[in-house]
């Protein structure tokens, strides 16, 4: 489906958040070198897994906010909120005024409000696009944020690490300003909602405590709740893209050369280099996401999975034992094979191991992985901390090759599972 043929509201969103994402890539992956400074390491890591709680209440009710007041209005109302969030962070940290753990609180009000505009924002493709499109309509947004999370970065070494204040007030303006182009140029797309009887009766906590009921069926599939703890163990590595990788690099590398010819050279400081990779990440997933997922399908899934953890596992070994910023290059180059290596079948083994009339409940469950897995994640800085870098990554690499082990534990449980359903039928 080309994008000229989609819906006026998804060519009005596509160009309005692939703006907002590019600045909000401009000072994101900073933050956490900012509050590992202002709050040290072990403080900086609670705070921050405190935020991904948040996050996460946000994120169950997100869903069920879109059906009961529609996906234009949340999404309006959590830009437009997100944006407000942004100008005061920029205040806690300005010429003005610095007060730290105000920054703290709106960028965790910030966190809550992008919780609440993801579940509205996926929901109104399914609205508008049919069901044969929606894939092709998803992978054209999911690759505007990763060229968003290449330019992002780079721009960000660049203005963001000398002007904070400006950085963050002009994310904080586009992202108003997403909100009101929303608010004039779209329509509501959500169905007419219809509130039963027990829903009258039920409290605002209510979606929460019904969601979370939904998820213990992980805990009646052994097959299933294996993949989910691998998942959470493989997200725990993933997720310190944004959390301890940042803070070490920049404590690593002061100024280093990174090129010379002749008399001209090229060098970088800790979070010119940070940039760098986290913009090679976003580069190489866009650029080769289809072609490496069409390579994995030549193998069995399970192989794929276990060498994927093993890969993530090598990564983190080469990270926290080398201070070069070519190394640092490579080892992004590996750590992002490790991405790539299960992009494009999770979603494909979860469906095959779900039952048909429980697919919508495993689907959910299977989110888990990232949930638990960034809430958890923080606490690889105060370990820093606690124990030096290297033995951190150490653990961090033990932790992925210990989901690779899971991995092949649940293969073994759902090939038994497969026999069962087949002795059954």
């Amino acid at each position: 489906m080309r994008i000229k043929d989609w819906d006026t509201n998804l060519k009005i969103r596509l160009f309005g958040e692939a703006l907002m994402n590019i600045t909000y890539w401009m000072f994101f992956p900073f933050l956490t070198i900012y509050f590992a400074k202002e709050f040290g390491k072990e403080q900086a890591g609670l705070f921050l897994i405190i935020s991904q709680v948040f996050s996460v209440l946000a994120n169950l009710m997100g869903g069920y906010f879109a059906d009961r007041f529609g996906r234009k209005t949340m999404m309006v109302l959590a830009s437009f909120g997100q944006g407000i969030a942004f100008i005061l962070f920029a205040f806690s940290n300005s010429p003005w005024l610095e007060i730290p753990i105000l920054g703290f609180i709106c960028f965790a009000f910030a966190g809550v409000f992008g919780a609440f505009y993801w579940p509205a924002s996926q929901a109104m493709v399914a609205d508008v696009v049919e069901e044969k499109h929606r894939s092709s309509v998803f992978a054209v947004f999911y690759t505007s944020i990763n060229i968003a999370v290449v330019i992002g970065p780079i721009l960000g070494s660049i203005f963001y690490v000398n002007h904070p204040f400006e950085v963050l007030v002009a994310a904080g303006i586009v992202c108003i300003f997403l909100s009101l182009l929303l608010a004039k140029q779209t329509r509501e797309t959500a169905p007419a909602y219809k509130m039963d009887t027990n829903e009258q009766a039920a409290k605002w906590f209510s979606p929460i405590i019904k969601q979370v009921r939904d998820y213990q069926i992980i805990f009646r599939d052994k097959a299933f709740l294996l993949y989910i703890i691998a998942g959470v163990l493989v997200a725990l590595t993933f997720m310190q893209l944004d959390m301890i990788l940042p803070v070490y690099i920049t404590e690593t590398i002061h100024q280093q050369e990174m090129l010379s010819i002749g008399s001209w050279s090229l060098s970088l400081d800790g979070e010119q280099v940070f940039g760098l990779i986290l913009s090679e990440n976003g580069f190489l997933v866009a650029l080769f996401t289809i072609i490496i997922t069409k390579w994995m399908t030549k193998y069995k899934e399970r192989n794929v999975f276990i060498f994927s953890s093993i890969v993530y596992g090598f990564s983190m070994l080469v990270f926290g034992f080398t201070q070069s910023i070519w190394l640092f290059i490579i080892a992004m180059a590996i750590f992002t094979l490790a991405e790539l290596m299960t992009a494009g079948i999770q979603q494909t083994f979860v469906s095959k191991l779900a039952p048909e009339h429980m697919r919508g409940q495993y689907f959910a469950a299977a989110s888990l992985r990232y949930t638990i897995g960034r809430t958890v994640a923080p606490i690889a800085i105060p370990m820093s901390l606690w124990f030096g870098y290297q033995t951190t990554f150490i653990i961090l690499a033990l932790f992925a090759f210990f989901s690779g082990f899971l991995y092949y534990v649940m293969f073994k449980q759902a090939e038994t599972k497969v026999i069962e359903k087949v002795e059954l039928s």
